[in-house]
């Protein structure tokens, strides 16, 4: 295999194959268990350096929880700040739905799965009524089903690490 970030997912279990019932809903005969992957510090280090050297930005954001680490390991490698997207907004102590000022920049979206892109179209949604400019979201894996279209039909680009027919006929 000659994508490095597939063959260290691939070598590390993160593919899964039983009966599974996705974020979005949809069931899967196979799981991408990216949380457990990136709870490695090579791979997520692999991760982050790859984003932070593909990608042009002034900020990287993740959706809590699972693009979280990956928006640290791009931070650090890049030497530019991160953001946290909540799931929901605090209303109590300093509230709001994101962590870091994104107001006025070019934010690099992440994520660590997309399958119909509901998170990212949520992280999308949250970053740019924060005042960000941000029209790309690199995931680590996409699932193939449905993100790309969705993000494209809200002015975005989805940019994948891996396809999932990388890791299946890997």
């Amino acid at each position: 295999m000659v994508n490095p970030i597939a063959t260290l997912l691939l070598e590390s279990g993160a593919i899964e194959f039983g009966d599974f019932v996705l974020a979005s809903g949809a069931r899967s005969t196979y799981y991408i268990d990216i949380k457990a992957a990136t709870t490695n510090p090579a791979i997520l280090a692999a991760i982050g350096k790859t984003i932070a050297d593909g990608w042009d930005f002034d900020i990287v954001a993740g959706v809590a929880v699972g693009a979280v680490p990956i928006a640290v390991a791009v931070s650090l490698a890049s030497g530019r700040p991160y953001a946290i997207i909540r799931k929901e907004a605090k209303d109590h102590g300093k509230a709001g739905a994101i962590i870091g000022d994104v107001s006025e920049k070019r934010v690099l979206l992440v994520e660590d799965v997309t399958t119909s892109g509901g998170s990212a179209l949520y992280g999308l949604a949250t970053l740019r009524a924060a005042g960000a400019h941000v029209d790309q979201i690199v995931t680590v894996v996409d699932r193939e089903a449905g993100a790309h279209e969705a993000l494209a039909e809200n002015g975005a680009s989805l940019l994948a690490l891996v396809r999932v027919s990388e890791l299946l006929d890997g």
